[in-house]
């Protein structure tokens, strides 16, 4: 009887004691969940309080920076630190034809600055820049050029504000304006010692604007830009009006993109008007005396342009190709004025005239270029009335007579670094009546300071 009393309750004792423990177990497991819920409440609170206190604190900030900025400008000198570089650049040119007779035969000249240059040494024009942030909203830029002659002139002076308005650029001050490729890229950058015959023929050199501009990036996969120019246009084939509002129009459009990893490409278009009061020119009248003739009238001009990039794998730094073209046509409609301060007889002019060049550059070893460029004009066909009417011969204007100018030039440079080059370069121009000129140039470039990335 009592070792069955001892079983019992031993039994009892193995099945008791283990439920009580898977009791007690339950209980604290409970109490634990619990306690985490509690936990996540509270820090999910918390988060969302932190949240709320972070978006109230970007809205005060936003509202207070610009006047944050504004004090503490004065405090330091260098609140205020632009970035200042300076090009240097000469060459030493030999040609055959005396400069001082250069002309671009059968097109109304629209500078004297247009040619190859003085003979010998030249110190070339010098370039200082300038360009900082200005404050959250804008950035400006300042290009002052110091020709050889030792005139100062500002090249470019423009604000422009820094993408708040997103893919939308705006520009305004004095700049050179976005008519094709080459014309925006400064004398430094230039792949060859002088910028194409169409464009010294057309704008009588870099074309520079006081105005406006903006331009649109689109949100495409591919590079697809738009833009719209406006200003004065006092600057050949534009002139001075001393008259309100605006003298030039302009739009253009960009596209671009990569093919493969080894290429990319951009194509472009462009269409100004501006309007020519009074545009005076030099020319000989029949008996080989000076006159001034002046030209009143509109002036219209499109043109494309096209660049093509090649380099293995993206990498430019031991060989890379670089293919460039541009046509430009203008049509001219108005009226001429013959020997302004003598006979000053008037009629119609109508022109349309036409030109183009191609070039390639390829860098066959690292700091080693070459380079090729050809390049035509059409001097189109001309209506002058008072040739019409018989009032004067055509023999008053020998700078208007049919010619087709062209010019084949070839290159060589080295670049020791980023910041310095070297070029010689040949050109045969035959831009004159009946003349070639062989030139020869070499030329140096030296870059002091930080400098801004150049177009693509």
């Amino acid at each position: 009887m009592f070792r069955k009393n001892i079983l019992a309750a031993a039994v009892a004792t193995v099945f008791v004691v283990p439920a009580s423990a898977f009791a007690a177990d339950d209980a604290e497991i409970k109490k634990i969940r619990e306690e985490i819920e509690t936990i996540k409440d509270g820090y999910e609170t918390r988060i969302r309080q932190l949240e709320q206190r972070l978006e109230r604190a970007e809205q005060g900030a936003g509202a207070a920076r610009p006047a944050a900025l504004a004090q503490s400008a004065p405090a330091s000198a260098n609140a205020f630190n632009p970035a200042i570089s300076l090009i240097l650049g000469g060459q030493f040119n030999n040609l055959q034809r005396d400069p001082q007779t250069y002309q671009i035969g059968g097109f109304i000249p629209g500078s004297d600055e247009v040619g190859p240059g003085r003979r010998s040494f030249n110190l070339g024009e010098s370039e200082l820049d300038v360009s900082a942030n200005i404050d959250p909203y804008f950035s400006g830029f300042f290009v002052l050029a110091i020709t050889p002659q030792n005139e100062a002139s500002v090249e470019e002076g423009y604000v422009q504000n820094t993408g708040y308005i997103p893919g939308v650029t705006v520009k305004f001050g004095r700049f050179f304006s976005g008519f094709g490729y080459v014309n925006e890229v400064h004398a430094h950058a230039w792949d060859f010692v002088d910028l194409p015959l169409v464009h010294q023929a057309f704008f009588g050199g870099q074309l520079q604007e006081e105005g406006m501009q903006a331009r649109w990036l689109a949100p495409t996969p591919v590079f697809l830009e738009f833009g719209l120019e406006t200003g004065r246009g006092a600057n050949f084939p534009g002139s001075e009006r001393s008259k309100n509002g605006v003298n030039s129009g302009m739009i253009f459009a960009h596209v671009g993109d990569d093919v493969g990893i080894s290429n990319s490409y951009r194509f472009g278009a462009s269409y100004r008007v501006t309007h020519a009061q009074d545009r005076p020119y030099d020319d000989l009248d029949s008996l080989g005396n000076p006159v001034t003739n002046t030209f009143t009238g509109d002036s219209k001009m499109w043109g494309v342009d096209f660049v093509w990039k090649w380099a293995p794998n993206g990498n430019t730094v031991d060989r890379n190709f670089k293919f460039q073209a541009e046509y430009l046509r203008r049509k001219e409609d108005g009226d001429l004025v013959f020997d302004t301060a003598g006979a000053n007889l008037s009629d119609g002019y109508r022109s349309s005239q036409s030109g183009w060049y191609m070039q390639g550059t390829y860098q066959f070893m690292a700091r080693w270029r070459m380079g090729l460029r050809y390049e035509e004009l059409d001097g189109g066909d001309t209506d002058i009335g008072l040739v019409n009417s018989g009032a004067v011969t055509a023999a008053n204007f020998p700078r208007l007579a049919q010619n087709d100018p062209k010019r084949t030039t070839a290159m060589i440079d080295f670049s020791p670094s980023e910041f310095s080059r070297f070029r010689l370069q040949f050109a045969r121009d035959e831009a004159r009546f009946n003349e070639a000129d062989n030139q020869v140039f070499l030329q140096y470039i030296m870059s002091l300071g930080t400098h801004g990335a150049h177009k693509f």
